[in-house]
């Protein structure tokens, strides 16, 4: 059994203060053995919203792998053009496409968000190369993950196409986003993919604020939605997609 925590879009600047504590904490009694966070970490890029961002990343269960969202470049701002990415590489992480490998796991992070396409997205053809690389070096019998903030439904992701042909090919399994506030699981050519709701922030969009709790085994992919309420957090929706064919 392998045990991954999916949190997505923070929006630290406009959270609800006393669902980060207890998000740690929900998150730390998985014990999963990747923590995944799939950008939006700030809700303006403001350094005092990075500095938070900075305690919470090594509050949650390590190894945390990492990527930007829309809201972590400088929106309205020089920086936008001249260093979009610095504060995050400050604050959070220098590599903006990073690899995680544990035992049984070969996971990629994706910098999906160009400064210049302000919200939907992109996947180049330096990413579909990435792709090739890290999972060509991937073992065998390791579970392939990709982790991008933009999920890869609709036309909206520019390179989508080509994102999804490179995974394929790859033998990846499993596509964590984030983005849309609300959780979903379904298949996307032929891949699993999950997208975590709001972690922390506010703004909500009819369902509670959440993260996604996902084990894999050797017959499936369970994914557990975590949602927080009054009297904190509580398991969700349950959804299973089996590992050995296209049907869940």
């Amino acid at each position: 059994m392998l045990t991954i925590a999916h949190l997505s879009d923070p929006h630290l600047g406009a959270h609800e203060p006393d669902a980060v504590p207890s998000l740690i904490a929900d998150v730390t009694a998985a014990a999963p053995a990747l923590t995944v966070v799939t950008g939006d970490w700030t809700m303006r890029a403001r350094p005092r919203e990075f500095a938070l961002a900075r305690e919470v990343l090594r509050a949650l269960p390590e190894p945390v792998l990492t990527v930007t969202g829309n809201h972590d470049l400088p929106l309205l701002s020089p920086l936008r053009l001249a260093e979009p990415y610095e504060r995050y590489r400050a604050w959070l992480a220098s590599d903006l496409d990073p690899a995680a490998r544990l035992p049984g796991l070969t996971a990629l992070g994706l910098q999906s968000m160009p400064r210049w396409r302000w919200k939907d997205g992109l996947i180049t053809r330096g990413h579909v190369d990435r792709i090739a690389a890290v999972f060509g070096a991937a073992a065998p019998g390791d579970v392939r993950l990709i982790a991008l903030h933009h999920p890869p439904i609709g036309a909206d992701l520019a390179g989508r196409r080509r994102f999804l042909r490179a995974a394929r090919a790859a033998g990846v399994e499993l596509i964590l986003a984030g983005h849309t506030h609300v959780p979903d699981v379904r298949r996307v050519g032929g891949i699993a993919l999950v997208v975590a709701g709001t972690a922390t922030s506010r703004r909500t969009r009819g369902i509670p604020r959440s993260w996604s709790l996902i084990r894999v085994d050797a017959e499936a992919i369970t994914v557990t939605e975590r949602y927080c309420v009054d009297r904190g957090w509580e398991t969700g929706r349950m959804i299973t997609l089996l590992r050995s064919s296209g049907n869940g």
